[in-house]
This record gives structure tokens, sequence and C-alpha cells, in this order.
């Protein structure tokens, strides 16, 4: 990912038309423990901070982004007919003058477009989201053949740190018995350590989304560049936000 001044850009092949962009903690106005690009309006983070920083983010957009009420599910917004901020954990958009965008500190954001450049997407994938099934949810609404997506994993908890229970791992195998691939035991006895960026890849292939780029990029690892709910608790929250320009 190639970074400049709070912002990265995915290493990954876009559509002529089609810009992906994830924020980082820096260069924002935000004060400890949020400091200091936070984005999300909901975690305890002056508002004032928060509107500043969204300013700033908008600058290099198109359009604001379509913000969500995220709450670990399978609902998919549309960019182009939604109005306020939809209860939802994945938004999509047909044509230009829309930006999807999710927000994370840990949870995996999944960016989504088609060959053509034609429809793009985003989606927040907490486990519980994952394994309800937001990604697939996420490419039926997209509604193209599942041959022509391409999808991008960002920056999330890495398995070296993603301790999980008995349930977690069972909601992941009792539908996919090969997702056992994905856990690997922790240091005490009925805890796992997920990989969440495998996870995501099995889910993909169910639906025969192939392309699938990034993965890897460890936010409780990277206290430097993103947020981890996990490793600080009041913390804030980076975006992952994709659109088509005109």
């Amino acid at each position: 990912m190639t970074q400049d001044a709070g912002f990265i850009a995915p290493d990954w092949s876009l559509p002529t038309r089609v810009r992906a962009l994830v924020t980082t903690r820096a260069g924002g106005v935000s004060l400890p423990p949020y400091a200091s690009f936070n984005l999300g309006d909901h975690v305890g983070d002056d508002p004032s901070a928060v509107a500043r920083n969204r300013a700033r983010l908008r600058a290099s957009l198109p359009a604001e982004p379509t913000w969500l009420a995220q709450v670990h599910g399978i609902v998919v917004a549309d960019a182009n007919e939604a109005s306020g901020v939809p209860e939802a954990d994945a938004v999509v958009a047909r044509g230009a003058g829309a930006v999807c965008a999710v927000l994370t500190a840990d949870c995996l954001p999944v960016l989504f477009c088609d060959d053509a450049g034609s429809v793009v997407a985003a989606a927040h994938a907490g486990w519980r989201g994952l394994a309800a099934g937001v990604l697939e949810a996420t490419v039926a609404r997209m509604a193209v053949a599942p041959s022509l997506i391409r999808a991008w994993l960002g920056p999330a908890i890495g398995q070296g740190a993603f301790e999980v229970g008995d349930e977690v791992r069972q909601a992941f195998v009792e539908g996919d018995p090969g997702a056992a691939a994905a856990f690997v035991p922790g240091a005490v006895p009925g805890k796992w350590m997920a990989d969440l960026f495998l996870l995501a890849r099995r889910r993909l292939s169910r639906v025969v989304v192939h392309r699938v780029e990034g993965g890897g990029v460890c936010t409780y690892a990277d206290a430097a560049r993103f947020y981890s709910y996990r490793r600080d608790g009041r913390t804030g929250r980076f975006a992952s936000l994709i659109w088509i320009e005109s």
C-alpha cells in the first residue's frame, strides 16, 4: 500500500475510473486516545474534531461518503438511493457520484468492483458479519456475475492477535468444515487464534469471487498507522472507501 499524508492507496489493480482509499490515524485533529485522524462519530471523540477530520477527508473525494450505522449484520445499503445514515454493514454504488465507505478498527474492510468499473462496494466484516454472510450479501447486491468481481482485503486484526472462543470457530466450521484451517489453538484451552483474511477468502470463493487481493496487514501490530479496538479499547476508527470517477 502506498501512503501519503494520512491516506493509503491500496495495491490493487482497478478499472480505469475506479478509485480506492484507506485512511490512517495520522494527520487529523483528534486528541488521545483518538489521535489523530479519527472518523468515527460513535466512539466518544469530540464531535467537532470528527467533523473537521471528515471535512479533510471530503476534500479528497468527489462526494460525501455514504456513512453507515454499522451493527455487525448483513444489510447492504445503496449509496445512490440512501438518505441519512443507513443501518447497514455494506454499501454499493453504481455510476459516478457516490462514495462507499466503512469504518473499522480491527474488523476487516473489504472493497469490491466489477471489471467494467460500473459498480463498486464496501463491506464491514467483523467475525459476526463474516459468519452471517455479509460478503455474500454484498456480492449478490452488486448484481453482476461473480466471475467479473474483484475484491480487496484491507487492514484488520491478524491471526497472531485475534484470540476467540469455541463459539466463534463453531460459527464458521458448522457450515464449512474446511474453515477449521483458519483457526489454530491458542495458549488457553478452548481458545483459538482466528485468521479473518483466510475466512474472508473462503467465503468469497464459495460465491465464485476468486480474484481477491490484499490481506495480511495487521491493525493490532501497526499502532503507528491504524486504530485497534482489541489493542487499545477506547480508540478511533479509520475508513476504507471506493468510488467511480466521472
